[in-house]
């Protein structure tokens, strides 16, 4: 078979720096940051989905890149954990569980991240949750379990990621214009 048909070129704006590749039509996100672009940042956990680790931002949405084909994103706008800092500066989502202890093992500490930015956005647009009630305003620590409900952490740091997620919260506006 013709090696042509199993292949795209994909061009790709990772955190800010434009990526012209020709991939597998079968390659994940995933594997096309660690492999290809060396960005480890995101990891591998499951493989399917499940556990959150692997989340990054795609046009400033969460997803779980371990389930999305490389070729579904070209023209995509990708961010990182990586991405996230501004030079030597952290994002202050960052900050924030840094300054909670909000991870303990830091396998999962990535796409919490992450999750945790896009859940920000999720909740500053009035995007409702399970849990949001009728039309108030997001908030709270229930608001911040349910929306980061999709990334597991085996060491079990969820009562720091929750304050880290609710003092990033309380910051949003002073940082949300900086946010890819």
């Amino acid at each position: 078979m013709d090696s042509r048909l199993l292949t795209s070129a994909v061009t790709l704006r990772v955190n800010g720096t434009v990526h012209r590749l020709t991939l597998d039509n079968r390659s994940t996100l995933l594997d096309t940051l660690r492999e290809d672009l060396d960005l480890t940042g995101a990891k591998k956990g499951c493989d399917h989905g499940q556990c959150g680790s692997c989340t990054v931002l795609v046009d400033g949405r969460r997803v779980n890149c371990c389930l999305l084909l490389t070729v579904a994103c070209d023209g995509s706008e990708i961010t990182t954990v990586e991405g996230l800092s501004d030079g030597w500066s952290l994002h202050p989502v960052q900050e924030a569980f840094l300054a909670r202890d909000a991870f303990q093992c830091g396998y999962c500490t990535p796409g919490q991240v992450c999750s945790a930015v896009g859940a920000l956005r999720e909740m500053a647009e009035g995007r409702p949750s399970a849990v949001t009630v009728g039309t108030e305003p997001p908030s709270g620590a229930a608001e911040i379990r349910e929306r980061m409900s999709g990334n597991l952490c085996r060491c079990a740091a969820y009562p720091n990621i929750v304050r880290a997620v609710g003092d990033a919260a309380e910051r949003a506006a002073e940082w949300w214009e900086r946010t890819p």
